[in-house]
């Protein structure tokens, strides 16, 4: 298992954060830049998409976030969509879009698609100014094939997305919405400013992505805490934040749900976007979410609990919606704290049995603990361990740790070699993370029967072999 740091001092994080905000002002003072409305950037008619772009790519997933984030932030003051870099291309007199052409289409299928929704609707008194942004979008042309069958594909859904829009929603992004807007006259500085800007912005990680989303959606009442939760995100080790987020929560996610989980990217980020606690409709599955919440709040600023001196925290299920803003702060840490104390230093922990002490010292130590597939395999173990606590907490952990120990260390077995699409087909052909999500007692999990390989092709693992020997096994 590969060595994870201790938590550090924020001090690298923040000044990587300087740094980059830094070298952006810099940037910024230098280069000539507006901050334009939506209505005000989309509605010019020289706006083009040159033909050196690539093809609009932009699947319906990614305008299914675009979409869900004007709806979570329409009550925030702005929102803005990043940076577009324009090339003032005077031997055409076009404004041709160097970098952000994917949002910006986007944007002007979901105002099209607006109009199409309610340009009969009367009561609507945004649809006057939304004619006039529609009468002025530019005409994109699209000659290849995959802009073409996206474009249609993108304006179908947006057809569907946009109906519930409320005239709050409408005016928030034709006013609301904004783009920084950066134009150069010469083609070589727009590429080389799209270059930096890529190699500086566009690279977050997904887990600094969803920091800045959810920060977004503090609720007013919690500014007050602000800080105090930023400041223990930025106090953890950044490093363990990414592994959290990309080899844990995400994998357990996706294989609760029977479902392929193998890399971590932005666009995976929608997952870890929840609910909005004070936008909810009175739907029948949001009033526990919505008691919960409130009441614990209630109940940790009451004299009872200073009396007590007790904390009542939140009661976080990996595999539950998420409560957007200050709730998923409290989450990741809740997270970060289990895999520190309960896995991370499983070893330590009081209620292992001698057997379970046996497992965890052979997996520390065997021969072969340090190759790739091992490390998988390393993965696995502690994935499923996570979920298992997470649910159950430390009921029964001593059959859960060699009853895991055998399933995922089965797979190694298997294989001479084992890559990691190997371990997340196994996954979904032996379930166990759907079997611990579907269950209501760790019995439910434990008495169902292992598949155990008889032909193994592992190589440096005899500790392994012996382990599953003595646990009748083999």
């Amino acid at each position: 298992m590969e060595k994870i740091k201790k938590p550090k001092s924020f001090k690298k994080l923040k000044t990587k954060m300087i740094e980059t905000f830094s070298q952006n002002l810099a940037e910024e003072n230098t280069l000539k830049h507006d901050i334009l409305k939506v209505k005000d950037f989309l509605k010019n008619p020289k706006l083009q998409i040159p033909i050196y772009q690539r093809p609009y790519k932009w699947t319906q997933t990614h305008v299914a976030q675009l979409i869900g984030d004007i709806k979570i932030f329409c009550k925030k003051p702005s929102y803005r969509f990043g940076t577009v870099v324009i090339h003032e291309n005077t031997l055409n007199n076009s404004l041709d879009i160097v970098d952000g052409q994917q949002r910006s289409i986007t944007l002007l299928l979901t105002i099209k698609a607006l109009m199409q929704v309610f340009e009969d609707d009367k009561s609507m008194q945004a649809i006057s100014e939304l004619r006039e942004v529609a009468d002025e979008l530019p005409d994109f042309k699209f000659s290849n094939p995959i802009s073409q069958q996206n474009v249609y594909r993108n304006y179908k859904e947006l057809l569907r997305l946009v109906a519930d829009f409320d005239e709050e929603m409408v005016h928030f992004l034709l006013n609301k919405c904004e783009f920084i807007v950066f134009k150069l006259n010469d083609i070589s500085e727009a590429f080389q400013f799209f270059d930096s800007q890529n190699a500086r912005g566009k690279d977050l990680d997904p887990h600094d992505l969803l920091k800045a989303f959810h920060l977004r959606a503090f609720d007013v009442h919690d500014d007050e805490n602000k800080f105090r939760i930023v400041d223990n995100w930025e106090n953890a080790d950044d490093e363990l934040l990414a592994k959290l987020f990309a080899l844990y929560l995400f994998r357990i996610k996706g294989w609760a749900k029977a479902e392929s989980s193998r890399d971590f990217s932005k666009n995976d980020i929608y997952l870890f976007k929840g609910i909005d606690i004070n936008e909810l409709n009175n739907f029948p599955y949001s009033k526990s979410l919505r008691i919960l919440h409130h009441y614990i709040d209630e109940y940790n600023n009451s004299y009872y609990s200073r009396i007590n001196q007790h904390v009542v925290e939140y009661p976080f299920q990996i595999t539950e919606p998420i409560i957007n803003g200050r709730r998923f702060f409290e989450m990741i840490e809740n997270y970060y704290k289990i895999f520190e104390t309960k896995i991370k230093d499983i070893e330590n922990n009081p209620m292992l049995n001698d057997r379970s002490k046996e497992i965890i010292n052979v997996l520390n130590n065997y021969e072969g603990r340090w190759r790739t597939g091992d490390q998988y395999t390393r993965l696995l173990f502690d994935t499923i361990l996570i979920f298992y606590v997470d649910k159950f907490g430390e009921d029964s952990i001593n059959t859960a740790i060699q009853f895991f120990f055998i399933w995922s260390f089965n797979l190694r077995l298997q294989y001479q070699s084992l890559q990691f699409s190997s371990v997340d087909n196994y996954v979904l052909e032996h379930n166990y993370f759907k079997k611990i999500n579907d269950s209501f007692t760790p019995k439910h999990i434990f008495d169902s029967t292992l598949y155990i390989t008889s032909d193994i092709k592992s190589s440096k693992t005899k500790d392994i072999v012996e382990l599953f020997k003595s646990l009748n096994y083999l």
